[in-house]
């Protein structure tokens, strides 16, 4: 049996099955410097020791999926960086020191999951078909590479998000949706581009997604969105939120909330069902700690 295959049946007995904390804030915090455009994806390549550190930090701690720093490395964001030559380059090193973060450790047992999204912090958004091909290609590199899982990350538009998961579902490996909600002014649950996360869900129903995870969402948020994903959807359900806010595309870590604070909201969210817990940008290794010792009882 696979390693995914031994975890999903984890995960649908009942277990909790902790994941990474932020490593693109992560490595920002430890002083990788930004790509211009493509935020913090540059570090595979500038600092590969750094990377490869937080991952092993993690996997240290508990974490039994890791995810690669490739959130910012799509063809797009690169473009915009004046990297695109490299764009192989960077996502396949992503996965390849996720691989060796794993082997030092050996945590043989972890999990590789491929992050991919379609986030852009230039605002120049290709077209639909762009994206498609730019998307095929990166998903064919990450699987090569050896990733066994993709994380869908940062969905906030329901067209995009399909586009993304039909070339990750084409590669054969299994495939999760993060999506990233807020609560508008009616108080309805919605993308973060205002579509109704209840559409989102809908949409992905007969696409063979194996789980959901709320995920880049803020921590009060969350409890709602629980409301909606398990109304809504009958599947596995995990969460990663966020703490903290970005100024000009860096990461504030003031006022991030306390490992104990967050584990009181985990231990909330996993008494509802919760299977996959774990955090985003600005959760450190230290809220990844308290975690464990949560996930572990």
């Amino acid at each position: 049996m696979s390693r995914y295959s031994e975890l999903m049946q984890r995960i649908r007995a009942g277990e909790c099955i902790l994941i990474d904390g932020a490593t693109g804030t992560e490595i920002e915090r430890r002083g990788v410097p930004q790509l211009d455009n493509a935020w913090n994806g540059g570090g595979a390549l500038s600092h590969p020791e750094i990377l490869r550190t937080v991952h092993e930090d993690y996997l240290r701690l508990g974490a039994e999926i890791i995810i690669s720093n490739t959130f910012a490395t799509h063809y797009y964001a690169l473009r915009d960086a004046c990297e695109a030559e490299r764009f192989e380059q960077y996502n396949r090193r992503g996965i390849e020191l996720a691989i060796e973060a794993r082997d030092s450790t050996q945590k043989s047992n972890a999990l590789v999951a491929g992050g991919i999204s379609y986030w852009s912090w230039s605002g120049n958004h290709p077209t639909l078909e762009d994206l498609k091909s730019a998307t095929e290609r990166q998903v064919e590199i990450i699987a090569d590479a050896r990733a066994e899982l993709f994380m869908l990350e940062m969905m906030i538009d329901i067209d995009k998000m399909l586009i993304l998961l039909d070339a990750a579902r084409s590669t054969g490996l299994p495939v999760w949706v993060g999506f990233t909600c807020e609560v508008n002014a009616q108080g309805v649950v919605c993308l973060r581009n205002r579509e109704p996360l209840s559409d989102a869900l809908a949409a992905i129903e007969d696409r063979q997604v194996d789980l959901v995870n709320i995920m880049h969402t803020d921590v009060e948020d969350i409890d709602v969105c629980l409301d909606v994903v398990q109304s809504d959807w009958s599947g596995p359900v995990g969460v990663y939120a966020h703490s903290g806010v970005s100024v000009d595309h860096r990461w504030i870590f003031d006022n991030t909330i306390s490992p104990a604070d967050y584990c009181a909201a985990a231990r909330r969210w996993i008494d509802r069902g919760v299977r996959v817990i774990g955090g985003c940008c600005g959760i450190e290794p230290r809220h990844i700690e308290q975690l464990a010792k949560l996930v572990e009882k």
